[in-house]
């Protein structure tokens, strides 16, 4: 699984997946890069629903047996859902980052901050440079 970087998705230089959806929202979590270097991940704060956000700011936590890291937010908008599940589970983070390991769902307030995302290719030059 190590290295899966999908290319559907768009990417932040903090190590943040996006998958943005027609409807304007924008679901988020931490690339398998990022899983990959925390190690076993042991804890997860999330954004609470309704909180506003904004690109490139933190809105959570994650720690592992290695470090406490912060999540940025990689657009900016209003928190719509957050997937409990990985308070209670955060080793999906480490097992399916691109899937039940997502962590929140943002409504988009200015799509222009989309522009600023790296798309696959781009987030693959950067973690390999």
């Amino acid at each position: 699984m190590a290295g899966q970087t999908p290319d559907n998705l768009r990417y932040t230089r903090e190590h943040e997946w996006v998958d943005v959806t027609a409807d304007g929202r924008a679901r988020f979590g931490i690339t398998d890069h990022a899983q990959d270097a925390l190690g076993d991940i042991v804890f997860v704060t999330l954004p609470i629903v309704g909180a506003a956000v904004t690109a490139g700011e933190p809105c959570g936590e994650v720690e592992s047996t290695k470090s406490v890291s912060d999540i940025y937010a990689p657009v900016s908008g209003t928190v719509l859902a957050r997937n409990d599940a990985v308070e209670t589970s955060p080793e999906t983070l480490n097992s399916d980052p691109y899937g039940d390991g997502w962590l929140a769902e943002v409504e988009v307030a200015d799509a222009a901050t989309l522009d600023a995302l790296l798309d696959a290719a781009g987030y693959r030059a950067f973690t390999e440079g």
